[in-house]
């Protein structure tokens, strides 16, 4: 009979690939943990991984296994927090993922009163890239994940709680005091540097901008938005940062404009996003009210 810890064994295993990583993250001996997987392997009656002092390869066979044991992880911890369901709010643990375009713009709005409201909750925060968090959710590594949208969710429930347009930032030597408003149209003559392919921020600033087809120049990509601003600072571009970036990257350098694009918007909308059977649903409802709030509440304060 296959067991829930040789399940979670193979697991860790396909994770770190690693026998030695996986012991420590499963808190037991290495050899406790190769003496399981090869009584998994044993009873199965084929292997799941090969293995020498330099690597562990996942096999066919073991790909095909490991598909359905996530699968079956997700159901257990599912299982696990049905008790926390009859519990008060936000009482239990919970794993969030969050894009680097979102999480140092937004948590720094909503955790202060996240934490003065419900101090004994705990929270872990994992960024990473959209497509990345899409499958951790899916996989049942995080309870839930904040992207934006328009991404491919399918399968996934969405709670929207906030929509923002873009702003076009440029050196205040190349544009007039007096003008707050750009098209799309008037980007295309200008140098418009962005974020690294494979973040959602570049794909939705072009569908904004109508310039799908774009693509700028290798030496401009960057991954961070704090080093866009910097380089347009410098006089080498333009570039496109969402509304709820400005407060912390423009306003604070006098030699930056930002100008909203008159493009129809919500150029693009923030969503936690979670699994369809996911037990603390209410959970994330009551977050997307206090992000809604605290977002609406900053953006009268600073008049975004």
């Amino acid at each position: 009979m296959v067991t829930l810890k040789q399940i979670q064994y193979a697991l860790a295993v396909d994770k770190t690939r690693h026998f030695k990583n996986a012991a420590l993250a499963c808190h037991v001996s290495q050899s406790a943990l190769s003496t399981a997987i090869s009584e998994l392997e044993k009873h199965l009656g084929v292997q799941l991984f090969e293995r020498n002092n330099k690597q562990v390869l996942v096999t066919a066979f073991g790909r095909e296994f490991l598909t359905k044991a996530r699968q079956i992880q997700v159901q257990i911890d599912e299982l696990e927090q049905l008790t926390a369901v009859n519990k008060s709010p936000l009482s239990a643990p919970m794993a969030i993922g969050v894009i680097p375009t979102i999480g140092p713009y937004l948590l720094p709005k909503v955790l202060p009163a996240l934490r003065e409201q419900y101090p004994e909750f705990k929270l872990k925060i994992v960024e990473e890239q959209s497509h990345v968090l899409v499958d951790m959710v899916r996989n049942g590594e995080l309870d839930s994940a904040i992207l934006a949208l328009p991404y491919e969710t399918s399968g996934l429930l969405t709670f929207q709680f906030w929509q923002e347009d873009f702003y076009w930032i440029t050196h205040c030597d190349n544009v007039s005091t007096a003008k707050q408003h750009i098209s799309s149209a008037e980007l295309k003559f200008e140098k418009l540097m962005l974020l690294k392919d494979g973040h959602c921020l570049k794909d939705h600033a072009l569908a904004a901008c109508h310039l799908q087809g774009y693509h700028s120049d290798d030496e401009f990509d960057s991954a961070s938005l704090y080093t866009l601003i910097q380089m347009v600072a410098g006089k080498l571009g333009t570039t496109l940062v969402p509304e709820m970036a400005l407060s912390q990257l423009i306003y604070p350098q006098s030699e930056l404009a930002a100008l909203h694009l008159s493009e129809p918007g919500p150029h693009r909308s923030i969503a936690f996003i979670t699994r369809a059977n996911y037990v603390r649903v209410n959970d994330i409802t009551l977050l997307q009210q206090l992000f809604k709030n605290e977002l609406n509440s900053h953006a009268k304060s600073t008049q975004l």
